[in-house]
């Protein structure tokens, strides 16, 4: 069962087409990636699913039904902009938005001061919104989208001011949620991020998708074409020689370790004897492309 269908969706402004002819599915209990650049769709295909804004043509089927606003309860929605009150005490603001969202005032509070101690900010909850970090804030809205026990959780750009190791906090919380079945989508335009999470993406650019499917399957058919070749600077502190070989595509040299992709079907064991031969290797691989990659080639 799919928790979200899109069929053929499309939104425009004027003469500027925000989201063109737009399908995907996201199964439940999924991890799903919205993903693409700046201004590629991402945001306007969420508000129509969660009725911000309605599509101008096509429709949206959630939880096996057309949508209706009542839905909205089942959901959570964690907004690329922020929307909280900044001189608001942050615990009363989260209890707030709890009984919003139809939970007791004693539910909210409980349930806010739980995740304050699983996302490590409950000592800030008696200060106000202004006086916190922009990565806190962020904390504190992720905290509000989970208070209800949402059944799909909608993430835009949800690592937004966050540093390396709150990023990963959040992440292990997603996973777990994950776990317990709730379906995710994740919509950011960092595709390290996606390729660690998702299950399934749709990759949009332009208002238009250019590549969707399960991503383990999506990158299984690319083959396994990268190489990368670390190496120790020597007499010579450069894998340069590399990118003249035939079956190139690109080449990146750092000085210390290098990237070459190739085109399909080429042979790799040349250019690692090539390497050993006039390099001290430390360590050779070959892998399958990254997201972006991919990305960029499509």
């Amino acid at each position: 069962m799919n928790t979200v269908e899109l069929n053929k969706v499309r939104k425009a402004y004027d003469k500027f087409i925000a989201v063109d002819d737009l399908s995907f599915n996201i199964g439940h209990g999924k991890m799903f990636g919205l993903l693409g650049p700046n201004g590629a769709g991402k945001t306007s295909t969420i508000r129509m699913m969660i009725g911000i804004t309605m599509p101008d043509t096509g429709s949206v089927t959630m939880f096996g039904k057309p949508f209706e606003r009542d839905m909205l309860k089942r959901v959570g929605y964690l907004p690329e902009e922020r929307g909280l009150y900044p001189k608001m005490n942050v615990l009363e603001q989260l209890t707030f938005l709890g009984e919003i969202h139809g939970l007791s005032r004693n539910d909210a509070k409980k349930r806010s001061q739980k995740w304050g101690e699983r996302l490590e900010i409950a000592s800030s909850f008696g200060k106000k919104t202004q006086e916190l970090s922009k990565g806190m804030q962020q904390k504190i809205q992720f905290i509000a989208t989970l208070l209800h026990e949402p059944e799909l959780i909608i993430m835009d750009e949800p690592a937004s001011g966050l540093d390396p190791s709150n990023a990963k906090l959040l992440e292990d919380v997603l996973n777990d949620l994950r776990k317990q079945g709730r379906t995710i989508l994740f919509s950011s335009h960092r595709m390290d991020q996606v390729e660690k999470l998702c299950d399934d993406i749709c990759l949009i650019h332009k208002a238009k998708s250019v590549l969707q499917g399960n991503l383990k399957e999506i990158k299984a058919s690319y083959g396994k074409n990268t190489l990368e070749i670390w190496y120790a600077a020597g007499e010579t502190n450069s894998a340069a020689f590399l990118q003249n070989m035939t079956g190139v595509v690109s080449f990146e040299d750092n000085g210390t370790h290098c990237r070459i992709k190739l085109l399909p079907g080429t042979d790799s064991q040349p250019f690692f004897r090539a390497a050993v031969e006039k390099l001290n290797v430390s360590k050779v691989a070959i892998e399958e492309p990254t997201l972006e990659d991919i990305f960029l080639e499509k």
